[in-house]
């Protein structure tokens, strides 16, 4: 049977379009070093725009409300920046050691077993946990949080020139589209419900990494700036995120100190992604933003390979963004729906 026109036309349009995804995923992966810097500048500028509106709200002119945004964004970056970079080469430099130690440790564990009777084929538990894998993986977690670092300025001043620009685009938008009113309304909307999410997720897992900081340090378990930085940063990874964070933290503090001290960083990790998770986070975002697990999964996989370690962190933003972006608009509203955790209540028989 013979295709028609408009069928092979459709074909045709749909491996074009296939082709295009294909070659821009390549285009990603290959400008990830430039990209990604873009990519935190943007959601820095997104965050940063919240304060810079309830400045202006407070009478403040616009220059000084970019000034006073800029300055405090140095300064916190600086700050941070200096004792997070600290604890990174720190890290970097000791994990040989780790790695040593983490093998012995599965050494006295096979023997252990093999004394109770159970027997492990020789290479087994290698296989099964290979430290150098463990270590290789940790110093590529932890190496992209330092080049991250090392463009620090260059995202704070794009964030500067960003919030600068934004002054000026509506003008711009007007002027050259044919219908501004609407267009600025989906915009309007769309970056309201983007800059509600940064904005209540950036301020969790601020909490979340400041509390798990602080309990680590009272504990006195090494790198604790660290790992509190890290489950900020995860903390934007629903699900699993907070699992990736507590692991390093928690196999280190095994290591250097005992079992008991690992349940206690275990533990910690813990209570504090369910206080901030289960109820406090809850309380301000609702359940309007979420993605299904399966969404949450296979962008994590996906941003992940495309941009590296720091693609796992904005998985979930870029696909939020995706998403709200989808919402604003009647005709793609169905695929927000598909990326979703619930479906939305479907109105009642004979209401508008």
């Amino acid at each position: 049977m013979q295709q028609s026109p408009a069928q092979s036309s459709r074909f045709a349009q749909t491996l074009i379009v296939l082709a295009s995804l294909v070659i821009v995923v390549a285009g990603l992966k290959a400008a990830a070093s430039i990209i990604v810097p873009l990519l935190m500048a943007i959601f820095l500028a997104i965050i940063a725009s919240a304060p810079l509106r309830w400045l202006q709200d407070r009478g403040l002119p616009l220059w000084a409300s970019i000034s006073v945004v800029f300055i405090v964004l140095v300064l916190t970056v600086m700050m941070i920046g200096s004792l997070i970079g600290a604890s990174v080469n720190q890290l970097t430099d000791a994990l040989p050691r780790y790695e040593k130690q983490l093998s012995d440790m599965l050494d006295q564990a096979v023997a252990w077993m093999g004394a109770v009777g159970v027997q492990i084929p020789a290479g087994g538990a290698i296989d099964l946990i290979n430290p150098g894998a463990a270590a290789r993986f940790f110093g590529r977690l932890v190496s992209g949080f330092g080049a991250l670092l090392a463009n620090s300025m260059l995202i704070i001043f794009t964030v500067l020139f960003i919030l600068v620009e934004t002054t000026a685009l509506p003008a711009k938008l007007v002027s050259i589209l044919k219908a501004p009113e609407e267009t600025l309304s989906q915009l309007n909307r769309f970056l309201q419900g983007v800059t509600r999410y940064l904005v209540i997720k950036a301020a969790m897992s601020f909490i979340t990494g400041a509390l798990i900081a602080i309990y680590l340090l009272i504990l006195g378990v090494d790198f604790a700036i660290l790992w509190g930085a890290l489950a900020f940063f995860m903390n934007f990874v629903p699900y699993i995120g907070s699992i990736i964070a507590a692991v390093p933290a928690v196999v280190l503090a095994l290591l250097d100190a005992d079992l008991a001290t690992a349940m206690a960083v275990a533990g910690g990790f813990l209570g504090a992604n369910m206080l901030v998770g289960n109820l406090l986070e809850p309380k301000f975002t609702g359940q309007g933003l979420g993605q299904s697990t399966l969404v949450v999964f296979l962008s994590l996989v996906f941003w992940g390979w495309v941009f590296g370690p720091i693609g796992m962190l904005l998985s979930t933003p870029l696909t939020m963004l995706m998403m709200i972006a989808l919402e604003t608009d009647p005709r793609t509203r169905w695929l927000s729906v598909l990326l979703s955790n619930q479906a939305p209540d479907r109105p009642a028989v004979g209401q508008d």
